[in-house]
């Protein structure tokens, strides 16, 4: 088994130094980028990130550098090259290589991948404690893009507390995760912020809502306050790495052990991933 990497338009070493300094994700983290989780050799939900993928391309003029189809088949090529059963496949693209200037260069856009070894995810069945922080993101956060700065401080004040995720909060609304969508549950019913501009169109998240559908929960697009969170039965986030992870604890506040749905959405999909592993 090997880590595999493409940049630009062949396979290369993962460690070879093939970025141009000119090259604008590196110069303005101008690009956008997905993540896609690998079960037993088998790419996940693979055309929703890939449909996700041309949305971000559109909102920001990018102009993919090959069909779907190709990418969909560099990626396939980098699993079996890697010959790993159970991996994360990040690939991006950038605006190009060209002399640093803020307005768009006349170059082609840029694409690359690399197939490495998915993080075993633990701490399921306790679940995660969270940290509540301002959300300082720009406001076009639906665009998967490369500029993640906002979010990696607020993920690293989280780890740095002793908590597995920061919840971020724009004027009293809960709005996702430093890199996940949240969900509550009250009195039986399902919650999570509607897929507006501040919020990431999560894969995962759609797929859990549909699970909830398919199981009769009833399911509220809504926003809702820091509050609400905090006296909800249940909280979740849902992220492509983290699957459904199950919240315990807000700041200082312990969430009720007993958690029937999160128990429910999370035994349906890993259901789910492994129906699909075994095609």
């Amino acid at each position: 088994m090997a880590e595999i990497a493409f940049y630009e338009n062949k396979f290369v070493d993962i460690n070879e130094k093939v970025v141009p300094i000119q090259e604008r994700g590196h110069q303005f983290g101008d690009g956008i980028y997905e993540v896609v989780r690998v079960y037993n050799g088998q790419p996940f939900l693979l055309e929703e990130h890939l449909e996700r993928f041309q949305k971000s391309a559109d909102a920001i003029e990018l102009v993919l550098p090959f069909p779907k189809e190709k990418i969909t088949a560099i990626i396939d090529e980098g699993i079996t090259r890697s010959e790993m059963k159970e991996a994360d496949v990040y690939f991006q693209l950038t605006r190009g290589i060209a002399p640093r200037q803020h307005n768009y260069p006349e170059c082609p856009a840029v694409f690359s991948m690399t197939v490495r070894k998915a993080r075993p995810i633990s701490n399921r069945e306790k679940g995660i404690s969270v940290i509540t922080l301002e959300d300082e993101r720009w406001l076009n956060c639906y665009i998967k893009s490369l500029n993640l700065l906002p979010n990696i401080i607020a993920k690293q004040k989280a780890l740095k507390n002793g908590h597995g995720e920061a919840i971020l909060v724009r004027e009293g609304i809960v709005t996702e995760g430093s890199s996940s969508n949240v969900f509550a549950v009250k009195d039986g019913k399902l919650y999570t912020h509607p897929a507006t501009k501040r919020i990431l169109h999560g894969i995962t998240r759609a797929k859990v809502m549909q699970l909830a559908k398919e199981l009769r929960i009833p399911l509220v697009e809504k926003e809702f306050t820091t509050d609400f969170l905090k006296n909800a039965d249940e909280a979740f986030i849902t992220s492509t790495s983290a699957e459904v992870m199950p919240i315990h604890t807000i700041d200082d506040t312990v969430l009720p052990v007993d958690r029937p749905i999160s128990s429910m959405l999370v035994e349906e999909f890993v259901k789910l991933y492994h129906h699909h592993a075994m095609k």
